[in-house]
């Protein structure tokens, strides 16, 4: 069974943890990617940071699809459009606490299963990690 990208739900439960413990919530965006809609000028190294906290931003929605909301940029109001698999990371500002997502599978689907259907019962096709692959979590500071 294929199932929705856990992505989304990750983010909006991550957002209200960092809310609930009195800190900033920040998104990690990749503004290069097709959709992004966000003020070019504060893009650094094809990546922004955006300040999501209830105090910076107006009408933030984070949608299976999308995080959407209005800010103020040196003043200037802007809306910002983040497709949601844009979205590489969420952590809270004053301690680094959050997730940053794995790029290389974007989070809409699960991988494929290595091997046919496994109806023999064959115990020695188990899938073994790939070698030398590394976890994908990666602590912010």
């Amino acid at each position: 069974m294929t199932m929705t990208s856990s992505r989304p739900f990750i983010i909006r439960a991550l957002y209200e943890w960092i809310i609930e413990n009195e800190c900033t919530p920040y998104i990690l965006v990749n503004a290069y990617d097709d959709g992004v809609e966000v003020p070019q000028e504060h893009v650094k190294d094809g990546q922004i940071i955006l300040n999501v906290s209830p105090t910076a931003v107006q009408s933030l929605s984070i949608r299976n699809d999308a995080v959407d909301f209005e800010g103020r940029f040196a003043g200037i109001p802007k809306q910002v459009f983040v497709p949601i698999n844009s979205v590489m990371g969420i952590y809270a500002k004053e301690n680094g606490q959050g997730m940053i997502f794995d790029t290389d599978t974007g989070g809409n689907e699960p991988p494929d299963p290595t091997g046919s259907d496994d109806s023999n019962g064959a115990s020695g096709s188990d899938p073994q990690p790939a070698p030398g692959k590394k976890p994908s979590l990666r602590i912010v500071k």
